[in-house]
C-alpha cells in the first residue's frame, strides 16, 4: 500500500467513525474509514465536487 500523507476530515469529531483523506501522486483523492484503513477509495476531485454539490443541493447538511 502506497504511503499517504493523511488527514483527518475536519468534518470528523474525536474518537471512532473518522474520514482520512489524501492526495495521491496522480492527483486523485483518496477516501478511507478510520475503522477500516486498509480499504481506501480513489476518486478523481471533480467527481468529488460533483458529488458534494448532489448532496448538498439534497439538503443532506454536507457542507463544501
Amino acid at each position: 500500500m502506497a504511503n499517504y500523507m493523511w488527514q483527518k476530515s475536519s468534518y470528523s469529531h474525536e474518537g471512532a467513525n473518522c474520514v482520512n483523506v489524501a492526495v495521491a501522486n496522480d492527483g486523485t483523492v483518496r477516501l478511507r474509514e478510520s475503522d477500516a484503513p486498509a480499504t481506501v477509495l480513489a476518486i478523481k476531485r471533480t467527481a468529488l465536487h460533483g458529488l458534494i454539490r448532489a448532496l448538498k443541493a439534497q439538503g443532506t447538511g454536507i457542507r463544501p
